[in-house]
């Protein structure tokens, strides 16, 4: 019995980490750049794209599908980051859990 009381006053002391930890992430934001650094996007860990920047050597009518195809992958950069920098996060808080628990409760 004293496991048990144990093992769920572990748990809420867990959840109460994930929840700190999902509000760290809602805060924290990654930069993707694709093209050499001439197109750029930040987006926040709830994927909202927060800023974009576009180098003005850029616009030009010609090269409009070049210009798309950077915005794609400055996005998918900074998607990809702020996916890994959550992965690293949610690493670190379940480090101790059992084999097969998993999160949230």
């Amino acid at each position: 019995m004293k496991d048990l009381l144990g093992l769920m006053g572990k748990a809420k002391e867990m959840q109460a980490k994930f929840q700190a930890m999902q509000d760290e992430i809602a805060t924290l934001e990654a930069t993707g750049q694709a093209g050499g650094g001439l197109v750029s996007v930040t987006l926040t860990g709830k994927f909202e794209m927060k800023s974009l920047k576009i180098d003005p050597a850029l616009f030009k009518e010609d090269e409009v599908e070049i210009l798309e195809d950077l915005l794609l992958a400055a996005h998918n950069d900074a998607r990809t980051k702020v996916e890994q920098i959550m992965q690293e996060k949610t690493k670190a808080l379940t480090a101790g859990l059992p084999p097969g628990m998993k999160l949230p409760f």
